[in-house]
């Protein structure tokens, strides 16, 4: 899997998962569970992964909606 962006703000995550899932590309959101447990220090960010072979159709789909500067290196 390809770590595409990392954050905790829920808007983002929600247009990005939105985005993802209208362009049927699979995604999952890693440490949703632990980034609300550890509360608001914020040192442990959500993560949206796609599966490797999806990453440059993803990383277009991202910077095509302005979002390319969320994007992980």
């Amino acid at each position: 899997m390809a770590e595409l962006v990392r954050t905790n703000d829920p808007g983002l995550l929600s247009v990005i998962e939105g985005l993802l899932a209208e362009a049927q590309i699979p995604h999952h959101v890693a440490d949703r569970d632990m980034s609300v447990l550890e509360g608001s220090i914020l040192v442990i960010q959500q993560r949206v992964l796609v599966p490797d072979e999806r990453e440059a159709e993803a990383r277009a789909l991202l910077v095509d909606a302005d979002l390319g500067e969320w994007l992980r290196r």
